[in-house]
């Protein structure tokens, strides 16, 4: 955590000064102090720490001089840490939850926040620099070679966290040559199909993303959902989500307002990175779809990556339990914190395993 550092030298543990915010918003510094810090650190360095937290955007405030007020902002609940095996301790009824789409999140929040840390961002572009000196050492027919490798990862993996019971081998055989495996239904074939379908659509059209509208992400799910019986374009009904008693919005204009907002807020950010993760997350907790989701999510996420030039990834070494997990927290928590590790480490995978 911020400040960890600072925090051994002056025997101060800053999350008690966020939890008491938490539990007691609209406090002067003084009361945080006499609850918080006396006797560990002085008057005038808990005011310093303060407008540290204030900078980070950690702790938000109101007033001034003696009048000043603080609360932990929500800048603060979209980032910090959550641990998500702590936190599915509780069960569903019973965990304190945001059940309601969050209406401000992307037009007061997202929009002015960073959401990697310097040290991550030094790691993604560590990563992005190795995969471009990789890349560019091979032939175009490497490249491609490459990419199909990891258009089958993909194509597996993001069915799998969906369901889909094909193996590997059987995917590769399946989305190579045609061969359907016994066991399996059509269904579950159709889907793979169609995945690496849409997949190959991004890479042949990586523009097709830039700028991001909300005709471009329509135009990716009806290739991922053209099997029979499933809707296309923006939902006319309410869906719910498994494991979660979220609600997303189900009113047609205003899942397509969502929409419309989450492109501008990606077109708006300057980082690739946040770009693509923006894409995964707000695409599956607006579920303007009535199914495909999370897989058009994951598509149009990596042709983001592809048209700023960074690495795709494949997910394919992600659980797909913690993967879900890692979305409910940020469903009903508003918090990214999971899902962002997930982000990274299969970034990291993606650069160390193909090209």
């Amino acid at each position: 955590m911020i400040y960890k550092s600072k925090v051994k030298k002056i025997g101060l543990n800053i999350d008690l000064i966020i939890d008491y915010l938490k539990a007691h918003p609209g406090v002067s510094s003084k009361d945080i102090y006499n609850k918080t810090s006396a006797g560990l650190v002085s008057y005038v360095t808990l005011q310093r720490i303060l407008a540290d937290l204030v900078k980070k955007d950690f702790i938000s405030h109101r007033g001034s001089g003696k009048g000043t007020k603080y609360q932990v902002s929500e800048a603060y609940q979209i980032i910090h840490d959550v641990n998500p095996e702590e936190y599915f301790r509780a069960e569903i009824d019973e965990r304190v939850i945001r059940k309601a789409y969050n209406y401000d999140l992307i037009k007061k929040t997202l929009n002015k926040i960073e959401l990697f840390t310097s040290q991550e961002l030094e790691q993604l572009n560590h990563l992005q620099e190795s995969y471009q000196k990789k890349t560019a050492k091979l032939t175009e027919a490497e490249y491609k070679g490459e990419l199909e490798k990891l258009a089958i990862d993909l194509s597996w993996k993001s069915s799998q966290i969906e369901g889909n019971t094909y193996s590997l081998l059987e995917t590769e055989r399946l989305l190579r040559n045609r061969e359907t495996s016994a066991g399996r239904t059509m269904d579950e074939a159709v889907m793979l199909l169609n995945h690496k379908e849409a997949i190959d659509f991004v890479v042949a059209n990586q523009d097709y993303v830039k700028p991001l509208l909300l005709r471009a992400i329509e135009d990716i799910h009806s290739i991922l959902i053209k099997e029979p019986g499933v809707e296309r374009n923006i939902k006319r009904r309410s869906v719910g989500i498994s494991g979660t008693n979220y609600r997303p919005p189900d009113n047609e204009f205003q899942v397509k307002e969502a929409m419309e907002e989450m492109c501008g807020l990606v077109n708006l950010k300057q980082n690739a990175f946040e770009k693509a993760l923006l894409v995964l997350l707000l695409i599956s907790y607006i579920q303007p779809f009535n199914d495909g989701n999370k897989r058009t999510a994951r598509i149009v996420s990596n042709a983001i990556l592809m048209v700023n030039q960074c690495c795709p990834i494949s997910f394919r070494t992600v659980d797909s339990l913690e993967y879900k997990k890692a979305m409910l927290i940020f469903y009903e928590q508003n918090n990214i914190s999971a899902f962002k590790k997930i982000f990274i480490s299969q970034f990291e995978f993606a650069v160390n395993t193909y090209f």
